[in-house]
């Protein structure tokens, strides 16, 4: 579907294609496209809403810039999936122990594994760059707890929230493996610390901005650089975090399955993260807060909520949405909201036929609190086709 709406506030135009948005979100929506360093136009996807600092579903192009809050706290947040070679005739008849055994796997929530996990060589890959950082901010430590010591074993693990491990059926009854998850606690302090830095950095101008929460840091500014390499860093742990979890995942199912390989594509994307690219004629900055990349060709995944189905998706290329498409179903109402209208006896209506948690920690994710995947989908025709449609049969949630 084209572009629905077109907001000209005295910014750059803002792109919006759905007519589901809400007045708070245009509000932040202009708010963003109305700073010096954003260029070209903003685009908002269909599975738009409300975010802290800046809208989720926005993707903002920035001129030699960054802009922390629009970035967010959980950098480099993302999705992992791939196929097994089995299809549901193969799987149990009751799937609580193949639940169990990711959850066994996998630490979800606040708990971390008592050991580090992961290969020594992403660890050693990845020391250096965070051990820089917090030298150089050493207050970044002071968020996290033992920072130095926590980052390794968080590796491999969910987190909480709208993070999830499912496992799905596709359209041809084949099983997948899905995965939402980020860079955890350590991602989260230098995302904090960072947005801090920058409305200190611009207390002087913060009257001229739309919203405070939109401080920036400009190239050759004292904290770019660090924030910069801070943003890499997140991206790249959050990546290797997903990757470790998936290898975990299907070394737990083997323990509850009939023998099988991962088989066809896996496909991995960040949905939470700055990327350079080139747009209107020149190099900028594009954060994706709440979106993926969908470049021609390129392989994404749109999740809906934890009774609904999902997505494998590949992009057509939409320049008017800077190569982007939405990031998932979009949350229709807060979590305070959820857990007011919601029962636990509507969380398994909601998710029937779905091996998962069905008890009031897991209220605010129910599938009521989302706006409708498939109507995502179809405000997303002129953005990406779908490849495969996934629908989970079981569930963890952080």
């Amino acid at each position: 579907m084209p572009v629905r709406q077109v907001i000209d506030r005295g910014g750059v135009p803002v792109r919006i294609f759905t007519d589901d948005v809400d007045r708070q979100s245009v509000d932040q929506l202009a708010a963003v496209s109305r700073l010096p360093v954003v260029v070209g136009h903003v685009a908002a996807m269909p599975d738009v809403h409300v975010g802290i600092g800046a809208t989720i579903g926005s993707v903002i192009p920035t001129r030699r810039a960054l802009i922390p809050a629009a970035v967010g706290v959980d950098i480099g947040c993302g999705m992992a999936a791939a196929r097994l070679s089995l299809d549901a005739a193969r799987l149990p008849d009751s799937l609580r122990g193949v639940r169990e055994a990711i959850e066994d796997a996998v630490p979800v929530g606040f708990a971390a594994h008592g050991e580090p996990v992961a290969d020594p060589g992403v660890l050693k890959a990845l020391r250096p760059g965070l051990e820089r950082i917090v030298e150089r901010h050493p207050k970044v430590g002071s968020l996290v707890r033992d920072v130095r010591a926590k980052w390794p074993r968080q590796l491999g693990t969910l987190g909480g929230g709208n993070h999830f491990i499912e496992v799905c059926l596709d359209e041809a009854d084949r099983v997948w493996v899905m995965l939402h998850s980020g860079s955890r606690g350590t991602g989260n302090a230098l995302g904090r610390y960072f947005i801090g830095l920058a409305k200190r950095d611009m207390e002087r101008h913060l009257a001229r901005l739309p919203a405070k929460d939109l401080a920036y840091l400009e190239e050759g500014s004292a904290h770019f650089d660090d924030y910069a390499g801070a943003v890499r860093w997140a991206q790249r742990y959050a990546l290797e975090n997903r990757r470790l979890m998936m290898a975990r995942i299907v070394d737990a199912l083997r323990t509850k399955l009939p023998p099988f390989r991962v088989d066809g594509t896996a496909v991995e994307c960040h949905h939470n993260y700055v990327a350079e690219e080139d747009h209107f004629g020149e190099a900028v900055y594009v954060t994706r807060k709440g979106a993926i990349r969908a470049g021609r060709g390129e392989l994404g995944i749109i999740p809906g909520s934890m009774g609904a189905r999902s997505y494998i998706v590949r992009g057509r290329g939409s320049k008017e949405a800077l190569d982007s498409c939405a990031h998932g179903a979009g949350r229709r109402m807060s979590r305070s909201q959820a857990k007011a209208a919601y029962t636990v006896a509507d969380l398994e209506r909601q998710t029937a036929g779905v091996e998962c948690r069905k008890d009031r920690g897991v209220i605010d994710e129910i599938p009521g609190a989302y706006k409708d995947i498939d109507t995502v989908i179809a405000d997303s025709s002129d953005l990406v086709d779908v490849v495969h449609t996934l629908k989970q049969v079981v569930c963890v949630k952080g």
